[in-house]
């Protein structure tokens, strides 16, 4: 049976990365480790690590995106809790053989990580975000 490991990351969605960095970075004290480009979710993301986790600023890059979605509808947020697992295509279906909507329901490969996206719908309101490291 696929196992949470942690929680990964807490994603928010924002307008402006530097204008968000003013809180979580300088009021904060959360120290920055890089900003990336990340084509395949058409999105620039801020990496703030803390102890086991991160926080991920989140800026979409272009508009048909559901990060840019939900900043046109709601203005910035907290956008998605994501959980790493040891086995995100086990972890799918397992959730799926429990009746859970699922976003994806075969795992997105990228370098270096699988991932998945659970329906907001079964989770009672939260984007969840499954994560598999791999080699």
């Amino acid at each position: 049976m696929p196992k949470l490991k942690k929680i990964n990351h807490v994603a928010i969605v924002v307008a402006d990365i530097d204008e968000s960095l003013k809180f979580w970075r300088d009021a904060l004290g959360i120290e920055l480790s890089h900003i990336e480009d990340v084509p395949s979710q058409k999105a620039q993301v801020a990496f703030l690590p803390l102890g086991d986790s991160e926080v991920e600023l989140v800026k979409p890059t272009a508009d048909d995106t559901g990060a840019a979605k939900f900043l046109a509808e709601r203005g910035g947020g907290m956008h998605h809790l994501c959980f790493e697992t040891d086995d995100v295509a086990a972890m799918l279906a397992d959730l799926k053989a429990k009746g859970v909507r699922l976003i994806n329901e075969e795992p997105i490969v990228l370098p270096g990580r699988k991932m998945a996206f659970v329906h907001p719908k079964s989770t009672g309101g939260v984007l969840v975000e499954l994560y598999e490291l791999t080699k």
